[in-house]
C-alpha cells in the first residue's frame, strides 16, 4: 500500500491507533522519533494530512525544512528523506547500504533534492537510518 492507513482528515492519529495499527513496528517508530531528538533537541514533532490521496504522515522538522517523514502502513511504516547534493555526495562516501546509495541516484531530482523511502519492518535497518538522520542534520 502507498498511502497511509489513517485517512480521515478530522482525526489527528493518536498514539494508540498509532500503536494498533503498527503492531510490533511501533516500537521501531519509537525509537526513531527517540534518535531523531536526542540528534537534536530542538526538533519539531508534527502529524500532517496531506490530503484525501495520502492521508497522515508524520514528520520531525527543524525551523526551515524536515529532518525525517515517518509514513504509517499497517504493522510497518516508512522512513522518507529529501537529500541536497551536499548531504548526496556525503551518503555516496559512506558506508550506508548500497541499496539506499542506489535508490538515491535512481532517483528523481527536485528542486529541494533526491528523495527516498525506507521500509521499516525490523531493527536490521535502523543503523542506515540513523547515518541518513546525521548526514542529513550535518548538509
Amino acid at each position: 500500500m502507498n498511502s497511509s492507513i489513517f485517512f480521515d482528515k478530522a482525526t489527528t492519529p493518536t498514539p494508540a491507533a498509532l500503536a494498533d495499527a503498527l503492531g510490533s513496528t511501533y516500537t521501531l517508530w519509537q525509537n526513531i522519533c527517540t534518535m531523531v531528538n536526542q540528534k537534536y533537541p530542538a526538533g519539531i514533532s508534527e502529524w500532517n494530512f496531506s490530503g484525501v490521496k495520502y492521508g497522515w504522515s508524520f514528520r520531525i522538522k527543524d525551523k526551515k525544512r524536515a529532518i525525517i517523514y515517518l509514513l504509517p502502513r499497517e504493522k510497518y511504516f516508512m522512513a522518507a528523506f529529501v537529500f541536497g547534493p551536499k548531504a548526496l555526495d556525503k551518503i555516496m562516501a559512506s558506508n550506508i547500504d548500497i541499496t539506499i546509495k542506489t535508490e538515491l541516484q535512481n532517483a528523481k531530482p527536485y528542486a529541494e533534492g533526491r528523495g527516498i523511502r525506507i521500509v521499516v519492518k525490523n531493527k536490521k535497518i535502523l543503523k542506515n537510518i540513523s547515518q541518513l538522520i546525521d548526514i542529513k542534520l550535518l548538509a
